[in-house]
């Protein structure tokens, strides 16, 4: 994908937005998505400023472990659809869910995902502690995890 500049995606959002303002009656924003986005050369200079005047920054940090995660993990088990999968395995491993994702989101939904999907082609129709951690994570997940004492990623 080529490379385009700052002004380029400035006049992109200031042309959408002024179109699509006029045909709507509800005011059309459009939604940035990326990590430290505020401190990118997106929202520097002239043309930074154009466009951090037409979006409101919504920052999002990990969920900490507690009452959401354990209904987070409950609800994302609760859509399985394994024939052989325990109800109550995943929210048994909540704790370890949390301290393997660093409780992003994003890293949870992968790891179930994958081990789901690694159930149904193998045949097991299961998600075990096992199958989790067979899962490779994104890279933050994977590089901010503590280590072990014997220096392994746990």
């Amino acid at each position: 994908m080529p490379k385009t500049s700052l002004g380029s995606h400035a006049d992109t959002d200031s042309t959408l937005t002024s179109r699509c303002s006029g045909k709507s009656r509800r005011s059309i924003r459009p939604s940035y998505a990326g990590i430290d986005i505020e401190h990118s050369d997106l929202l520097s200079g002239t043309r930074g400023a154009q466009i951090a005047g037409r979006f409101t920054l919504i920052t999002t940090e990990p969920f900490p472990y507690g009452p959401e995660w354990q209904g987070l993990v409950a609800t994302l088990e609760q859509t399985l659809l394994l024939h052989d999968h325990k109800p109550g395995t995943l929210t048994g491993l909540d704790r370890y869910l949390h301290h393997r994702t660093g409780g992003m989101i994003g890293a949870l939904s992968h790891q179930i995902r994958g081990a789901a999907i690694d159930a149904i082609l193998t045949g097991t129709e299961k998600i075990t502690k096992q199958s989790l951690e067979a899962i490779p994570l994104d890279h933050t997940a994977e590089t901010t995890r503590p280590r072990s004492r014997s220096g392994t990623r746990r």
